[in-house]
C-alpha cells in the first residue's frame, strides 16, 4: 500500500526522533519538534493508522510509538537522506587507512578500526579469500635442518607462511623448485591447481625427483589446510554505550554472538550483493540477531570484489550516517588498495 505524503512525513519524523533519542515518540513531540503544519490530534490519528499498517509499534499502553522493521525498510529504501562524510572524517580515513601497512590483513584491521571509530558501533571485516586469489609469488626457504618455510603471496595481498617438515634438502634445490613453482603456478588460483599441473612440475625437475616427491604432497596438504575464514572485529564494547544494551545480560549475549567468528563469516558470506546491503531486524536469518541491523559493503581490487566490511548494531542505528561512511570508506579502500599492497 502506498502511503500518502503526510503519513510519510510523520513516519520520517518519528524514525529520525527515535534514532536520536531511543525513546518512544508521541504525537505532541512530533507537533512541537517538527514543523509539519498539522495539529497534535491529526498526528495522533495518522500514527494510529501507521500502527495498523505495521509501520509503528506501541511498546506500552501509555507510551508513544517506535518504528517497526517494516518502517526502517521503507526509510532506508525511500526516505533516508544522503549523508555527506565530514572533512574531519575524510581526514581520519586518509591518515589511518595507510598506517603501518604490511599486508592485506593489516589493511582490513585498520579499516575495521576506522569504521568502528566513525560509527561508534561494532564492525567486522572479511579478508580476501586466499584460495580464490591468484598466486603472485612462491618461495621455499630453509630455516633449519628439518624445516622449510613456504611463503605464498597472492595478488590480493594475502601472505601465507607455512612450515614444512623436510630433511636433508639444500637451499639450492629449494631455489630450483621455487623457480619452477613460480613459473608454473603464478597466475593460478589454488582452487584450480590440478593433478596434471602438479605432474608437469614433477616431470620438469627429474634431477630433484626425491625432493619433489617430498615437497608436492606437502604443498597439496598445505593448500588444502589454508584457512580462508579470516574475520576481524572491532568496537565490540561500543554496545555498552547504547540504551538498548543497558541490561548487562543482553549485552553479554550480543558479545557472545558477535565473537562467534564462524557465524559472522556465514552472515557476511550469505550476502551475495556486490555493493552495499542492509539487513534489518527480522530480515536476518539468525534468530539471535533479529533485533539488530547489519550493513555490509564490498571492496575491490581491479574491479573484482575481494572482501567485505560490515557494521552491526541496533535497528535504531543512524542508517544514513553508517551507509555514508561505509560507502566512502570502501570506495577509498578500493581506489587505493593496489598502492598499499606489498
Amino acid at each position: 500500500m502506498t502511503l500518502v505524503d503526510r503519513k510519510l512525513k510523520i513516519l520520517q519524523a518519528i524514525i529520525n526522533d527515535f534514532i536520536g533519542t531511543a525513546q518512544p515518540v508521541g504525537s505532541r513531540t512530533i507537533a512541537k519538534k517538527y514543523d509539519l503544519g498539522i495539529s497534535s490530534a491529526t498526528i495522533r490519528n495518522e500514527m494510529s493508522d501507521l500502527e495498523e499498517l505495521g509501520y509503528l509499534v506501541q511498546p506500552h499502553t501509555s507510551a508513544g510509538r517506535i518504528p517497526s522493521d517494516l518502517a526502517y525498510r521503507l526509510y532506508v529504501d525511500s526516505l533516508m537522506r544522503e549523508y555527506e562524510v565530514e572533512k574531519k572524517q575524510k581526514k581520519i580515513i586518509s591518515e589511518l587507512l595507510l598506517e603501518k601497512i604490511v599486508e592485506i590483513d593489516d589493511v582490513i584491521k585498520n579499516t575495521s578500526s576506522i569504521l568502528s571509530q566513525l560509527t561508534n558501533l561494532t564492525c567486522v571485516g572479511l579478508s580476501p579469500q586466499f584460495r580464490k586469489s591468484k598466486l603472485k609469488n612462491i618461495k621455499l626457504v630453509q630455516v633449519d635442518n628439518d624445516k622449510v618455510l613456504l611463503i605464498l603471496v597472492s595478488n590480493s595481498g594475502v601472505i601465507k607462511n607455512i612450515i614444512l617438515r623436510m630433511q636433508n634438502i639444500s637451499q639450492g634445490a629449494l631455489d630450483e623448485v621455487s623457480n619452477l613453482l613460480q613459473q608454473n603456478l603464478r597466475g593460478h588460483t589454488i582452487d584450480h591447481l590440478d593433478e596434471a599441473l602438479i605432474n608437469r612440475i614433477r616431470s620438469e625437475l627429474v634431477q630433484y625427483s626425491s625432493t619433489i616427491d617430498t615437497i608436492i604432497p606437502k604443498l597439496n596438504n598445505s593448500f588444502s589446510d589454508i584457512d580462508d575464514n579470516k574475520i576481524y572485529l572491532d568496537g565490540i564494547t561500543n554496545i555498552f554505550n547504547l540504551p538498548e544494551y543497558t541490561d548487562i545480560n543482553k549485552a553479554k549475549k550480543f558479545i557472545s554472538i558477535i565473537e562467534k567468528k564462524e557465524l559472522m563469516y556465514e552472515l557476511l558470506r550469505s550476502d551475495v550483493s556486490d555493493d552495499i546491503c542492509i539487513k534489518i531486524g527480522c530480515e536476518n536469518e539468525v534468530d539471535e540477531i533479529k533485533d539488530c541491523s547489519i550493513i555490509t559493503a564490498t571492496y575491490r581490487l581491479n574491479g573484482r570484489v575481494i572482501g567485505k566490511l560490515g557494521v552491526i548494531g541496533p535497528t535504531r542505528m543512524d542508517y544514513s550516517k553508517v551507509v555514508g561512511v561505509i560507502n566512502y570508506l570502501t570506495k577509498t579502500l578500493s581506489d587505493n588498495i593496489k598502492d598499499i599492497l606489498p
